[in-house]
């Protein structure tokens, strides 16, 4: 669940870690060296596919292909760059805090995948395109970009101070939109490719006490989703909005603490339980970044057990 995404109770929102100085991208020591092929894995635990008859991997059908995924020290950030690299995506993890960033491209590389940490606060957008020439230039190129990182506050619209509130579409539409732009001439380079920006149930609540902010930040990234697949389609670059439902450290932290509210919780859900953050939100952007979904674009695909109606 990306930072108090749909139904669920707010918990509070650590947006993609501690802070970091303005204007800069930081490079992290520790990157990997060249790829090496290995064994599909999905969420961590699972057993790899079985390896060809000659011992090599069946890498995925993303093999080659690179990826920006921001706010990808931990959660639903973490479980998309996981999922990508099991499909032999290499994986610019971005956030602002050093030892999440170094974990995830940890078990990235433990997948036989390429990880590059750069620390970058996502809500300084006068930053990004500096950010996203670096990864090009560390990656050889961009083909998937994520837009996951969100940093915001929930309450009564009356309670909430203008920074707060500003806040949140700093880091939701006004850093996609600043990561869209600059991404854009590095996929139409390499033939297309696919965004996908992460936005919330909490828009199609009937009462959005509370989540006002959240919402507003959230349906802004929903309509800039659907302009972006209607102006770029040409271009071949796919862009489509996923509305998750994860256990994310902080509702894990939610439903630890408050069992019984986070059993009624569950019950609202039609398929009876919150989603793993890689294998049912990690995975389903893989495929939706895939080949297989090439004629999708412009939709709101809504990963939340069924708990939500849209449209």
């Amino acid at each position: 669940m990306n930072a108090g995404d749909g139904a669920a109770p707010a918990v509070p929102l650590t947006g993609t870690g501690s802070g970091t100085p303005a204007g800069r991208a930081f490079p992290l020591s520790g990157t990997a060296g060249s790829r090496r092929r290995a064994r599909r894995t999905t969420m961590a635990g699972d057993r790899p596919e079985a390896a060809g008859a000659e011992g090599e991997a069946d890498v995925g059908s993303l093999d080659g292909k690179t990826a920006i995924v921001t706010g990808a020290g931990q959660g639903v950030g973490r479980g998309i760059a996981l999922a990508l690299a099991s499909e032999g995506v290499s994986v610019a993890v971005l956030g602002r805090t050093e030892a999440k960033l170094e974990k995830t491209c940890a078990l990235i590389r433990e997948r036989g995948a390429r990880a590059e940490p750069l620390r970058c606060d996502v809500s300084d957008t006068g930053s990004v395109p500096d950010v996203v020439e670096e990864v090009a230039a560390r990656l050889g190129g961009i083909d998937i970009l994520v837009n996951n990182a969100y940093s915001g506050a929930f309450g009564p619209l009356l309670s909430m101070s203008d920074a707060d509130f500003q806040l949140g579409f700093r880091s939701g539409p006004f850093a996609a939109f600043a990561f869209m732009k600059a991404c854009h001439p590095h996929l139409k380079r390499r033939g297309g490719g696919s965004i996908v920006n992460l936005v919330t149930s909490a828009m199609v609540r009937w009462d959005t006490s509370t989540y006002g902010a959240y919402a507003a930040a959230k349906q802004a990234i929903g309509s800039l989703t659907r302009t972006a697949a209607a102006e770029w389609g040409a271009d071949g670059i796919r862009v489509n909005c996923i509305a998750p439902h994860a256990l994310s450290p902080g509702l894990k932290w939610w439903t630890e603490h408050n069992p019984a509210e986070a059993e009624e919780f569950r019950r609202t859900i039609p398929l009876g339980y919150i989603g793993d953050c890689e294998r049912d939100i990690g995975r389903a952007v893989a495929v939706l970044v895939g080949p297989d979904m090439r004629y999708l674009t412009g939709a709101t695909v809504p990963l939340d057990g069924g708990q939500a109606r849209f449209g």
